[in-house]
């Protein structure tokens, strides 16, 4: 059983900011920013692609409505909302899950960079629209 399936089913403790029939939303044990909070469905899905279009629903807008609430809750400036699908994305575990970052200001929480190698863009284009 996955490490979160054992959460959901109680056997390993965990801070519940939220819980319903289908979703439940813990405090990440590693945050990268005060508020770090991970929302999944309680059934076992692996990632973001393979889940479907219901349980995406639900996730998402548990992932929304909780989004808000931390930000007002914490005084956040921003907040980054991110799922990783493979282990090449830093998918460490395979459940679906979101995370909610709170951003404070100038913090090392999260960042993005341009791609180190040039990216021909109307080859990328015509790929994805192909």
């Amino acid at each position: 059983m996955c490490v979160f399936c054992e959460i959901i089913a109680g056997n390993i403790p965990s801070r519940k900011v939220y819980e319903d029939e289908h979703v439940l939303a813990i405090m990440d044990i590693n945050p990268l920013s005060a508020g770090h909070t991970l929302v999944m469905p309680k059934k076992h899905t692996e990632d973001f692609i393979t889940a479907d279009t219901e349980t995406v629903h639900q996730v998402i807008d548990v992932t929304h409505t909780l989004a808000e609430r931390i930000v007002k809750a914490l005084g956040a400036q921003g907040v980054n909302i991110v799922t990783n699908v493979g282990e090449a994305a830093g998918q460490s575990v395979s459940h679906l899950h979101f995370h909610i970052i709170p951003r404070y200001g100038n913090d090392a929480a999260l960042s993005f960079h341009e791609a180190e190698t040039p990216v021909d863009l109307d080859d990328v284009f015509a790929k994805i629209t192909a």
